[in-house]
């Protein structure tokens, strides 16, 4: 008889499953996390991952090579006190000796070749791009930090308060997103270059250079309006949810419901903000460079470096190729990981 037709119960329908089969039946997927699961999609994204590799192999090269290099950024080489000046070190192509090198070569002695030639005034051309990738990426990360710090708070506040406060501080970054930014950012770093130079003399800033915090405030004043709308936004979809309105309940201040409800649950958005922002910073501190605004002299950006191969660009064209394509390198790789940052933690695109 077909078991289909039978009342009957059949025995081998209720024999414990060996462990192969559980194995079978039972997919039991890994605990896993929100970060977890954006870092796996990250790494998925190859594009993200290679700019992502780009990015910390230079930031790795800008903060050791220098270490090592036995020449430095400011050293001329051809002019040593007490001795002539020694021109044959001036304007060398890249991968030559001068002179005096040659001799010591000849002698059996080991000379450091230099990479990419020397400048004008016999300085090693390499060891400059490397220590101007420095000053860039520092200039770059210090500047998101800062505008970071003044539109998360800003941002935060206007959104929680809401009403005339928000009214005020939105209207205040209407009036600063209506000015143009390239002429306000040349004529404050021309205007903070000149006051900024006495305030800072004979205190611990003097060695890092007018010029530089120059910049520094000039991110602080133009550049957080971005960072405050982006942070208000967020915090006005999330100050309704239910969890809020039981800390307010509860009676928790705003600045403790803001520190540590609203800025948690913004963090990855913030975070992809500030990736994205990185380059911003350094292609505004190359061009301010590149116009005598940037780092003082001798010390190198990759902006003053392009600047100075202006004057050369017939004889010498590899001295402009260079700095403008570590600068795009930088900007390019830090654009696309912030795009694969973007597109593996934002929940809204998450898959």
């Amino acid at each position: 008889m077909d078991k289909k037709l039978t009342m009957h119960i059949d025995v081998e329908d209720f024999i414990p499953a060996t462990e192969k089969e559980k194995e079978y039946m039972v997919q039991m997927r890994p605990s896993t996390t929100f970060f977890k699961d954006g870092v796996k999609r990250l790494v998925k994204n190859k594009v993200a991952f290679v700019s992502f590799i780009v990015i910390v192999f230079i930031t790795l090269c800008a903060i050791f090579v220098p270490m090592f290099w036995p020449y430095s950024y400011e050293n001329m080489l051809g002019n040593v006190p007490g001795q002539p000046v020694d021109s044959s070190f001036n304007n060398l192509k890249p991968f030559t000796y001068s002179k005096t090198e040659q001799a010591m070569i000849d002698a059996g002695e080991h000379v450091t070749p230099h990479i990419f030639g020397t400048d004008s005034q016999g300085r090693d051309y390499f060891i400059r791009v490397v220590y101007g990738t420095r000053i860039s990426l520092a200039v770059g990360f210090f500047a998101s930090i800062i505008v970071l710090i003044i539109g998360m708070t800003i941002g935060s506040v206007s959104g929680y308060m809401g009403g005339k406060v928000d009214l005020i501080i939105m209207r205040i970054v209407d009036i600063i997103y209506s000015l143009p930014d390239m002429l306000m950012v040349i004529l404050l770093a021309s205007v903070l270059n000149q006051t900024m130079g006495d305030a800072i003399e004979g205190t611990v800033f003097e060695s890092i250079g007018a010029n530089i915090i120059s910049l520094f405030l000039v991110f602080g004043v133009l550049y957080w309006v971005s960072m405050a709308r982006l942070i208000r936004g967020q915090i006005l979809s999330l100050r309704e949810q239910e969890y809020v309105l039981a800390a307010r309940t509860a009676g928790a201040s705003g600045k403790w419901i803001i520190k540590k409800h609203l800025l948690p649950n913004c963090m990855s958005v913030v975070f992809i903000s500030v990736a994205l922002q990185i380059p911003s910073a350094i292609f505004t501190e190359s061009y301010l460079s590149f116009l005598g605004l940037g780092v003082n002299a001798p010390m190198p950006s990759l902006g003053s470096l392009a600047s100075d191969a202006l004057n050369g660009l017939s004889s010498y064209p590899y001295r402009l190729v260079i700095p403008a394509i570590v600068i795009s390198l930088i900007v390019l790789s830090l654009n696309l990981f912030g795009d694969g940052l973007r597109d593996a933690f934002d929940p809204k695109l998450a898959a």
